[in-house]
């Protein structure tokens, strides 16, 4: 008998073609615009995105010589930021917000020559995905000022004779709809770094968010200094030329630190040039020292920040944080020569003129070649034990899609939780998915890596196999998962196992931090439900809510470990519900003195410290009693 493939199917035909409105889509597709939503918890939720979009529109307007202060207030959800620059060609100012590729910034124009805007979208994206949306532009006595709530136009008001300076001026409220941002806050903390990169960018802008001034003379060279954690082990190198600006140090860690930035956008996952300007630095020191190094001896510890200017940037996503261009302009050289020729010109000739910089550089290169050849017969028998390990039977649990997978529009949804237990990971792998989810399953509690070499990475079977999972040995570009996030019990032993992991981070891989790519699963303490209701409670404030919401006497659970919680109610925690917490480093955060004193052997200066808190602790519980 024939089969009826039709029996089951959905219906096809003409009314499944659906033309959804330019705002609509971007709704609908938030991914394409501003990478995720987000509740403001992380620096790449899409709030912040929202403003970056219209502050990168006020830097492109003083790059071109128009404005030198841009003012940003945030009250609550209400953001407002006000330039000084020409203002918007008031005829066509409601459409430049909400007509999508409109704009003044595409190839055929002159207007904008090094913009980082130039596909007309990122505006629209905030009045789309605002529930709020006001734009006014004042030129020359005349200002229009056109508001709209999600996408949609609700007034538009013309004014002669107005006394204002001419700029911009846009005030908007990101969308509290549950299918948006939902229960959303800003956090100052990720807000006032990406205003003080804009003044590092461009030197003699003053940024001023709420009342708060931000100016940079220096330009990168601040940067660097006011984000040194620990001593440089010489001055920064400061290189500037026409488009280009360069500085360059070493610490004494692990790892690579890079600062890069194509047309003032903060590239966070590099690209084009940060790949041209790694290959730069080793060049050059290699041919001015006449050795052989490894390019790795030159790199280990490096902290460096790059920013370049070109014509018509193109970048792998909407949020700009990864570039793609090959050509600096249109009939000029390309970003690797042009990055190439200015390095080896210009560093060669700074090492000439500072013996001294060359001398610290040169022991700093030598030292990481030492060390590196000291391992490598280590690193070979590791790279064979974890050729022989199945990772996908034993260990990990891989994920179809990766960080690497260039064309691929979900790849920034990549991820690994790094769990301990069968139980655990056996609940997370069974409730995860598999398009984009992976998970790695420790055994038992890692080594103590504090103080240790990386000779360890290699002995350590735990540790070499998770650098393997991760795909980081050699480069934390290769990094398979844009988040690796630790998923432990939230008792004193799985505290324990995430402080060891984090040490391994801070002491040889330092970098999957900086760059963001660090989180710790938030999973719940409690679950409170009755026969139509069930709420899952991070902490004893939302579980004494949940009993008030369902009334008396429902029935609650306290969760004791992961490993209890099933594989069905795990689909709560690890998808759109997910709870997560950014691992983040600041100036403030010596990497060295924090893992000395909460990882070293001062064993009674933490004793002593805890001691405190403890007692801290308890009075504040009597307070609340």
């Amino acid at each position: 008998m024939a089969e009826n493939r039709n029996t089951n199917a959905s219906t096809y035909n003409d009314d499944s073609i659906q033309t959804l409105a330019w705002n609509e889509h971007i709704r609908q597709r938030p991914g394409m615009y501003v990478g995720r939503f987000g509740d403001g918890s992380q620096s790449d939720d899409g709030m912040y995105v929202l403003i970056k979009e219209v502050m990168d529109n006020s830097i492109d307007e003083y790059m071109m010589g128009h404005g030198k202060t841009i003012e940003v207030t945030i009250e609550g959800r209400r953001v407002t930021i006000r330039d000084y620059g020409r203002g918007i060609p008031l005829n066509k100012l409601a459409d430049a917000v909400s007509k999508m590729n409109t704009g003044g910034k595409f190839e055929d124009s002159t207007t904008f020559r090094k913009s980082v805007g130039l596909n007309g979208v990122g505006v629209k994206a905030v009045n789309a995905l605002s529930s709020e949306f006001t734009v006014r532009s004042v030129r020359d006595g005349q200002a229009r000022t056109v508001s709209f709530s999600r996408g949609y136009e609700l007034s538009d008001r013309w004014e002669e004779g107005v006394q204002e300076k001419n700029g911009l001026w846009v005030s908007f409220v990101p969308d509290d709809d549950e299918k948006i941002f939902g229960n959303y806050a800003y956090n100052y903390e990720f807000v006032e770094p990406m205003f003080r990169r804009y003044t590092y960018l461009n030197p003699g802008l003053t940024v001023k968010f709420n009342g708060k001034a931000f100016l940079s003379k220096n330009g990168l060279l601040d940067l660097l200094n006011d984000n040194l954690s620990e001593e440089p082990l010489y001055p920064p190198i400061h290189l500037t030329g026409e488009d280009i600006e360069v500085v360059i140090t070493h610490g004494s860690g692990y790892g690579e630190t890079y600062y890069s930035f194509v047309n003032g956008q903060y590239t966070t996952l590099g690209g084009t040039h940060q790949a041209a300007f790694r290959e730069a630095v080793a060049k050059t020191v290699k041919e001015f020292y006449k050795k052989d190094y490894d390019p790795a001896d030159v790199r280990t510890s490096i902290i460096a920040a790059l920013s370049i200017k070109v014509e018509n940037p193109m970048f792998e996503n909407q949020p700009k944080t990864k570039f793609g261009s090959k050509d600096v302009a249109e009939g000029g050289p390309s970003v690797r020569n042009f990055i190439m020729d200015f390095v080896k010109e210009r560093l060669d000739d700074y090492l000439h003129m500072h013996p001294e910089t060359a001398d610290a550089l040169g022991k700093k290169v030598a030292s990481n070649e030492k060390e590196r050849k000291a391992i490598s017969g280590v690193q070979k028998k590791a790279r064979e034990m974890a050729k022989k390990v199945s990772l996908n039977n034993k260990k990990l649990r891989d994920c179809k899609i990766h960080l690497s997978d260039e064309k691929n529009d979900r790849r920034f949804d990549t991820m690994i939780f790094i769990t301990e237990g069968n139980s655990a990971s056996g609940s997370i792998t069974a409730s995860r998915d598999v398009q984009t989810q992976a998970v790695f399953s420790l055994r038992g509690k890692p080594l103590n890596s504090f103080g240790l070499t990386k000779r360890v990475v290699y002995e350590n079977e735990e540790f070499n196999l998770l650098q393997a999972a991760l795909n980081i040995e050699e480069d934390i570009g290769n990094l398979r998962y844009n988040k690796v996030i630790i998923a432990t019990d939230a008792d004193v032993d799985g505290m324990h196992i995430r402080m060891l992991i984090m040490t391994f981070f801070l002491q040889f891989f330092p970098d999957v931090i900086r760059n963001n790519h660090l989180f710790v699963l938030q999973t719940p303490l409690f679950r409170v439900r009755n026969k139509k209701e069930t709420i899952y409670c991070y902490n004893e404030e939302e579980r004494q809510r949940a009993v008030n919401r369902l009334g008396p006497n429902p029935e609650i659970t306290r969760f004791k470990g992961l490993g209890e919680i099933s594989a069905d109610e795990f689909k709560e925690f690890i998808g759109e519900n997910m709870r997560l917490e950014q691992v983040r480093l600041t100036k403030e955060d010596p990497i060295h003195d924090m893992l000395e004193f909460y990882m070293g052997k001062n064993t009674s200066d933490r004793q002593e410290f805890i001691i405190n808190n403890l007692r801290i602790e308890a009075d504040y519980i009597d307070e609340l009693i």
